[in-house]
């Protein structure tokens, strides 16, 4: 199935082709819904400009040259020169029919399936996570969903923060508390671990050079200290993963590649940059200078990738795991989920895997920025107490305010249903708020409006899929598999043009990745599809034809609705 559009634009560049030469094939046809027809084209605006002659007379030649038989019905030229589209009705419900049918509702494999690496989540061990990994976390998420929806081979990666000097003072702390440092960390209670020995560190000397020692043991390879380590991390993954199943992230223990993964690359990361002129000496420090990247003065930035006390940073992991993805594992794409203000840096570490040969076309790597998550001042969200807002606790207070939600919507629910809708619910709500605003800009985060029933929120949408589900129970009736489709009301119409766009949207999110634009057609299903619930009976349908025909919308529209919500990691329930 191709979304109508698709043919569309197919038949618009072979007419200007036809009509205007080659040289213009390229001129975007500008195709939108239209209120006097089913889609206009604008194209002839644009290129009449381009040509120097009046847009009414290039549209009547590129209509004169358009071959839309079997798809169009009607195609006027109306005003200055847009192009109005009538499709076929048999032409709309043919196309529906093999959405229903074809057991993809629509959505189609990509024609050259890429190996994709989505890298995110991130959080570091030992800390626990907190609001701030909610946006990496869900947005990677869904974005590793659609790709596989679209046949690429994804391999999720988490970047953990695992290595490094402060496991030096992490693991003396856990030799302090003996026996009871398991039963600390077994709790969950992973920031005040850490506090307590980030205290412990600032305050005793003792005690911080005993950590520095421990950090060069760790590095070393010392077994005693390395089985420590390896049990800090063993607890920290333990407690992500619980993390991961109450938000209904796919991320598992198989997808964890930290710093750890690619200490052991280093050395060799740095001698290849070496041997190829890219690395050199500065004040002490070596650093990699990727063309284009300048200081305020205008001097040359550099990319620190070993720092004046011998020690890498996080630029040479970076440089490590981009080299390992592209040469060893052959991705083809790379995409990062990570913070905006991160963008430089990542823009600088691709520049130099571009310069050393490992990041070429037609591979190719991209930085998924995002903003902040602001509270009701406008400022960093955080509690009342002025701390970082934990990601349990948001997600238990999630399920709490939701609790009350559904249960004031349908108390008729027993206990078990309705706690397992308020879950779904709770953490849904958090989820497409987050994911239905534009990834790059900031967003407040308010309870009110993402639980709320009406507008765009995941309630609205679960809501909506649940009632089309009702009306099938209520009536006792299976859904008409295979019925034919009858276009007799322009709601029934705007309906089919809806549920046709699905793949071509979930297109549009992998090419883009902007999860918004999923939420955005599902809240305009949905609002399609009250429209057409409003005006076109379907139980009392004046026709077994027609009822089955409306039965079969209701059914596809629900199924559409679960499978983009499915994607964004949302659950749909049957009932609310």
């Amino acid at each position: 199935m191709a979304d109508p559009v698709h043919a569309l634009a197919r038949a618009f560049q072979a007419a200007i082709t036809a009509a205007f030469g080659a040289e213009h094939a390229a001129v975007d046809p500008s195709l939108r819904r239209s209120s006097h027809a089913d889609y206009q084209a604008n194209a002839a605006m644009a290129l009449g400009n381009r040509l120097g002659r009046p847009p009414r007379e290039v549209a009547a030649a590129i209509v004169a040259a358009l071959q839309l038989d079997g798809i169009c019905r009607k195609v006027e030229i109306a005003g200055p020169g847009f192009v109005n589209l009538t499709l076929e009705d048999a032409y709309l419900t043919r196309e529906l029919a093999e959405t229903a049918g074809g057991g993809r509702l629509g959505v189609p494999l990509a024609a050259q399936p890429e190996t994709v690496i989505v890298d995110y989540s991130g959080p570091n061990a030992a800390k626990e996570m907190h609001v701030g990994h909610l946006r990496s976390t869900i947005i990677g998420d869904a974005l590793a969903r659609v790709l596989e929806a679209l046949g690429h081979r994804v391999i999720r990666q988490n970047h953990l923060g695992d290595w490094g000097t402060p496991f030096g003072m992490l693991i003396e702390h856990m030799l302090d508390l003996g026996e009871a440092a398991s039963q600390e960390l077994s709790v969950g209670d992973l920031d005040a671990f850490y506090r307590q020995a980030r205290a412990k560190f600032d305050g005793d000397p003792a005690f911080a050079e005993r950590s520095r020692r421990r950090v060069v043991r760790l590095q070393g390879g010392d077994e005693q200290t390395l089985a420590l380590w390896r049990q800090l991390v063993r607890e920290s993954t333990r407690y992500f993963e619980s993390v991961y199943r109450r938000l209904g992230v796919t991320l598992t223990d198989a997808d964890f590649a930290g710093e750890s993964f690619y200490n052991p690359m280093l050395t060799d990361v740095l001698e290849e940059l070496g041997r190829k002129g890219l690395a050199r000496e500065s004040e002490g420090a070596l650093c990699v200078f990727p063309a284009g990247f300048t200081g305020k003065g205008g001097e040359p930035l550099p990319l620190i990738v070993r720092k004046q006390d011998g020690g890498y940073g996080y630029a040479t992991t970076d440089l490590a795991a981009i080299r390992h993805r592209l040469t060893t594992v052959g991705a083809r794409r790379i995409i990062y989920v990570v913070g905006a203000p991160q963008s430089q840096h990542f823009a600088m570490v691709f520049a130099t895997a571009r310069e050393a040969g490992w990041l070429a076309p037609p591979a190719r790597a991209e930085h998924v920025a995002f903003g902040s998550v602001l509270g009701a001042d406008k400022k960093m969200f955080k509690t009342r107490s002025g701390d970082t807002v934990k990601l349990s606790d948001l997600l238990d207070e999630a399920v709490e305010r939701a609790t009350k939600v559904v249960q004031e919507k349908n108390p008729e629910l027993d206990a078990e249903a309705s706690g397992a809708v308020a879950r779904a619910v709770g953490v849904g709500a958090v989820k497409y708020a987050d994911l239905s605003s534009d990834r790059i800009k900031d967003y407040v985060f308010d309870w009110d409006r993402m639980l709320a029933f009406e507008g765009n929120t995941a309630p609205y949408l679960m809501y909506a899929h649940a009632r089309i589900r009702s009306i099938f129970r209520k009536a006792g009736v299976e859904s008409p598999r295979g019925a034919g489709i009858v276009l007799g009301e322009p709601a029934e119409r705007a309906l089919v043009l809806e549920l046709l766009r699905f793949g071509a949207v979930l297109e549009d999110v992998a090419a883009t990745l902007e999860p918004h634009r999923l939420c955005g057609y599902l809240f305009e299903l949905a609002g399609s599809f009250t429209t057409f619930y409003e005006r076109c009976p379907v139980l009392r349908a004046e026709s077994d034809e027609v009822r089955s025909s409306r039965l079969a919308l209701c059914d596809l529209t629900a199924e559409v609705l679960a499978k983009g919500l499915g994607l964004l990691g949302i659950e749909a329930p049957e009932r609310m």
